[in-house]
């Protein structure tokens, strides 16, 4: 059965598409199970939306959750819906989204390190003019932070967790080894699986999150792994999924997950 646990929507300021137009397209695309899951609001932050191109509005929370949940009714016997949601991890703000989480009936959350040491991951000026022991530096803090997403019990599924080499390719080369295997055997050790995320593919780096080498160490470690196309447009929703799951077998994988009502359903590959 395949199926896709990563899409974006309008609401979240830089994705094409409502939500219906996402769950249509994963009809086209012979999906069984589609997974919504859009940018969470920034809800430490004072104001609504403070960044309207990047996450929806706090106030505009409940509206998603009301419309997935519709869909979801609407849509029952030709595709499954999952309410998810793509969460940003900040380590000083965690209890802020735990709080707004309460009582929603989400089938799971997607963790998320967008940001490291205030910068975007995806800011490509972040490197510039620093020497090795800094770009270890910046490596480092950022699987520290995955790492304590894993810990922090909120999340199913840990997003892109390379995906810092979206738009500097040469991240992947910074010698880090043992804080990613680190990393990776706390993500088993809480039982949080890793997503595939094909997005990877329109970044400079292309190809996929994690890479090939992580996703080796991944399997060796126990991480289960599953399948996000992180579709900003519908076009893309399913995106490589037959690749990913040839590639998978290929490293050892027997078997990838979804998540139903907080729950790990076990797909084999």
């Amino acid at each position: 059965m395949k199926f896709d646990l990563h899409t974006h929507h309008v609401r979240c300021g830089h994705a094409d598409g409502t939500i219906e137009d996402y769950i249509l397209a994963g009809i086209d695309a012979g999906l069984s199970v589609i997974g919504i899951s859009d940018h969470s609001p920034y809800f430490f932050h004072q104001e609504d939306q403070p960044w309207p191109g990047i996450a929806m509005a706090r106030s505009d929370f409940s509206n998603y959750i009301n419309e997935v949940l519709r869909l979801k009714e609407k849509y029952t016997g030709r595709i499954e819906v999952l309410l998810g949601m793509e969460s940003d991890y900040f380590a000083d703000h965690a209890e802020a989204y735990r709080e707004a989480y309460k009582g929603v009936p989400f089938d799971y959350l997607i963790g998320s390190v967008h940001q490291v040491n205030g910068v975007s991951i995806f800011n490509r000026n972040r490197w510039k003019n620093l020497d090795d022991t800094q770009h270890m530096n910046e490596k480092k803090s950022y699987y520290e932070l995955i790492k304590q997403s894993a810990q922090s019990g909120m999340f199913d599924i840990l997003g892109h967790i390379d995906a810092m080499k979206g738009y500097y390719p040469a991240f992947s080369d910074i010698p880090a080894h043992e804080h990613i295997d680190d990393t990776l055997r706390t993500i088993a050790e809480y039982g949080v699986s890793i997503e595939i995320n094909t997005s990877g593919s329109t970044k400079d780096v292309g190809g996929w999150y994690p890479s090939d080498v992580i996703l080796e160490r991944a399997h060796h470690f126990g991480v289960n792994v599953t399948f996000g196309s992180d579709a900003h447009i519908p076009s893309r929703v399913g995106d490589e999924w037959d690749l990913v799951a040839k590639r998978l077998k290929e490293i050892g994988f027997k078997h990838w997950v979804f998540y139903r009502q907080r729950q790990q359903v076990i797909v084999p590959l």
